[in-house]
């Protein structure tokens, strides 16, 4: 298996949907791509501008001041204290991440990767390009002996669930045990909804109730994509057991996966600025309870979604038909059929559109 063997890229299915959906008089609400609308703060900006005479290579591991940052943030955002430099690492982006991963920690054939039942697919595409297996399961005492690297996420992508910290507990219990890297996709953590985490922080992985003093084959991963809309920045960062960062550190001077200077920069600033990140959790919230109401108006029941961009709904027939209906009113939304095999009737919204496209869609859907 390697990158010719790879299947074709799934949303180019959706495209006469959205042709469909744009011929609406009122032009098309598209509620497909989780790619954020608003603009990037003004202070991040700023630092990446500031950091334009980038003439020397940037640094694979980041700068001591944006390591640090992301430590200090792991502190005050998630709960976790005591991580340092060796904790730390900054990446090209997290999908870039999430596809190179069993790359990186050496898998093949014969090793399997788990990831959830509901699942953002490059997941899969990471297990595919080394020839390992992709096994899609949400049971830790499911989780198979011959599994290397076991992909949580909290909250979800496409479903919205958040893990507590039992859940989580349970989920390093069972990588340990069978000698599994885990690896949690918590690039949504900022934006936890319903109760309880509409009123105290989505738990990391690395959070010493889940893990105790230990980070021994644990990873935690995030990006700066959603809370600070920096999706074309490309900014992310691990963090976990400072072995296993050495080794992808090692990994990635070797591929040249070095995150350029001015967005290193640009990283460290938003990092430490809280303010942007409530003022673009509330955006989210507005919409959320725009579009939430009419959705469920319309017919749809809406499953999980306590957390992250999404809301993961159904109408009790095959997905497609529901792309179908949503299109002829202007409304494009993801099928569930791209996030696995087992939620065929499924449909995937995004909160990310403008307040008047939100609007927009919810009249649509109510009227």
């Amino acid at each position: 298996m390697g990158v010719a063997d790879l299947a074709d890229y799934p949303w180019d299915a959706v495209a006469p949907y959205a042709d469909h959906a744009r011929r609406h008089p009122d032009g098309i609400v598209d509620l497909s791509i989780g790619s954020p609308v608003d603009p990037t703060p003004a202070v991040v900006a700023a630092a990446l501008a500031d950091a334009t005479d980038a003439h020397a290579y940037p640094q694979t591991a980041g700068t001591p001041a944006l390591r640090e940052a992301i430590a200090e943030w792991y502190h005050r955002r998630r709960g976790v204290p005591g991580l340092s430099a060796e904790n730390v690492l900054p990446t090209v982006g997290s999908k870039e991440l999430v596809a190179l991963l069993p790359l990186l920690l050496g898998l093949g054939p014969g090793d399997a990767v788990v990831h959830p039942r509901a699942a953002y697919p490059t997941y899969e595409v990471g297990a595919r390009l080394v020839g390992a297996e992709a096994v899609a399961s949400d049971d830790p005492g499911q989780w198979p002996s011959h599994a290397r690297l076991i992909w949580i996420n909290s909250p979800g992508n496409p479903d919205g669930r958040v893990l507590s910290t039992d859940e989580l507990r349970d989920a390093v219990t069972r990588a340990r045990e069978i000698g599994a890297v885990l690896a949690s996709d918590e690039c949504y953590a900022e934006l936890g909804w319903d109760a309880p985490w509409d009123a105290q922080p989505v738990p990391s992985v690395l959070d010493p109730r889940v893990v105790g003093d230990d980070l021994a084959g644990v990873l935690s991963v995030y990006s700066l994509s959603k809370q600070s809309n920096l999706a074309g920045y490309r900014a992310a960062f691990l963090a976990g057991d400072p072995t296993l960062v050495e080794r992808l550190l090692t990994g990635r001077k070797h591929l040249g996966l070095m995150p350029p200077a001015p967005v290193q920069r640009a990283m460290t600033v938003a990092l430490g600025d809280d303010e942007h990140v409530a003022a673009q959790r509330a955006l989210y919230s507005r919409r959320r309870a725009v579009l939430k109401p009419a959705i469920e108006a319309a017919g749809f029941t809406i499953d999980r979604s306590e957390g992250g961009l999404y809301l993961w709904a159904t109408e009790g027939r095959d997905a497609w038909e529901s792309v179908g209906r949503l299109a002829e009113l202007g409304i494009l939304v993801g099928p569930g059929h791209f996030y696995g095999t087992h939620y065929p009737a499924h449909v995937r919204f995004s909160l990310t559109a403008t307040d008047e496209r939100i609007a927009a869609a919810a009249a649509r859907l109510t009227g």
